[in-house]
């Protein structure tokens, strides 16, 4: 898989994880799901930014799209989709958030 970031990754990432490498992670992740044009996305930055940022959790962002696998896998329908993972399973989703307090009770929702 390729290096992805710890804390806030700012870019949507074309070339997204396989479903493998993603339900081999170990520990607490962030995947979010989305598209550089999208002004819903463009919208949650500021939100998602302020709870990842300071985080040593690691930030995977994908761009997500029609026919996309990694997407499809977690039944991404909206973007962006903000999906905690426990130990690569699906453990908490925000969709949508405008506000810090969405993306920290994701968070919280599995104890991280």
């Amino acid at each position: 898989m390729k290096a992805s970031t710890i804390g806030f990754k700012p870019d949507y990432e074309e070339d997204a994880p396989s479903i493998e490498d993603v339900t081999h992670l170990k520990g607490l992740a962030v995947i979010e799901f989305g598209a550089p044009w999208c002004p819903h996305c463009q919208g949650a930055q500021a939100a998602i930014r302020e709870v990842l940022e300071p985080t040593t959790m690691l930030h995977i962002k994908v761009f997500d799209g029609k026919g996309k696998r990694l997407g499809r896998h977690f039944k991404v329908k909206l973007w962006p989709t903000v999906i905690l993972l426990k130990d690569g399973e699906e453990a908490a989703r925000v969709v949508r958030p405008t506000e810090t307090h969405e993306v920290q009770e994701l968070l919280q929702i599995a104890g991280a």
